[in-house]
């Protein structure tokens, strides 16, 4: 498992930090397996795998539920939790309870927190020994301020965004999250950091890259942001479905491979 050490290391020492979001037990176990640095539990969860619009619906518990199973899936990966709406931002006694309790009932390494509003959250958080990862640029728990779209593109927007990163720094933050915002910004910010900066939608300058699981294999998906790439496609699993329909309703499936040919009736008759 990465330390926060190692991926300070890892950014002086220009190596790529790669980060996968995943949210169950079988993802993260994939993803353990293909030796990814980090795994973000991110409230994406909403939409990706609880079906509901936006990430405003995801509860504390939603968030612990997943952030569990995900570490049972990936023991000895670097994993990271969201802090879900309404959690952090409002009164700091009970941010750093909500941060405390899904800190500790996940067995999280660190939690995440969107906004540049946060950095007396992240100062207190640190404090009592909770790593936290800021999220700045597009930040989905506000799309409905925002909206879906780049962040960062004017000179003002961009001058506020620097500011904003390097506030997070100074507050304590382990890692930066930078979402959908001009490549050459993302540069900027991650060359004036000494923390890790990763991104996502950001180009290739950052320190490191994150994409969600079922973005990047096609497993369920709505929409595809431009700045995803597909790796692989589990689409296929429909086709699978179609075919054990198919089988089951002409009476292919279950074959006599997949039967148990234990004589037990002759048995049960013999005693009656």
């Amino acid at each position: 498992m990465k330390t926060v050490s190692q991926l300070l290391d890892m950014k002086q020492q220009k190596e790529k930090i790669s980060m996968v979001t995943a949210y169950d037990f079988p993802s993260a176990k994939q993803v353990e397996q293909a030796n990814i640095d980090m795994i973000l539990v991110g409230d994406s969860l909403g939409m990706t795998v609880l079906g509901y619009e936006s990430t405003v619906q995801v509860t504390l518990d939603d968030m612990i539920h997943h952030g569990r199973a995900v570490r049972r899936g990936a023991p000895n990966t670097f994993v990271v939790v969201d802090m879900p709406i309404g959690a952090v931002g409002i009164d700091q006694a009970q941010d750093l309870n909500n941060a405390l309790t899904l800190y500790q009932q996940t067995n999280a390494n660190a939690i995440k927190a969107e906004g540049a509003h946060i950095a007396d959250f992240i100062v207190a958080a640190t404090r009592i020994g909770i790593p936290v990862v800021a999220h700045l640029g597009l930040t989905p728990q506000s799309v409905g301020v925002m909206g879906y779209k780049l962040q960062g593109s004017t000179k003002a927007a961009a001058q506020q965004l620097i500011k904003d990163a390097r506030n997070v720094e100074q507050a304590g933050a382990i890692a930066l999250v930078l979402e959908a915002i001009p490549s050459d910004l993302a540069q900027t910010i991650s060359e004036q950091l000494t923390i890790p900066v990763i991104g996502i939608g950001a180009g290739k300058a950052t320190d490191g890259q994150v994409l969600v699981y079922h973005d990047m294999l096609n497993y369920g998906v709505k929409h595809q942001a431009k700045f995803v790439k597909q790796f692989a496609d589990f689409s296929v699993g429909i086709k699978g479905l179609q075919q054990y329909n198919e089988e089951v309703k002409s009476g292919v499936f279950p074959s006599e491979t997949h039967t148990y040919k234990k004589k037990i009736m002759n048995e049960v008759e013999a005693h009656d």
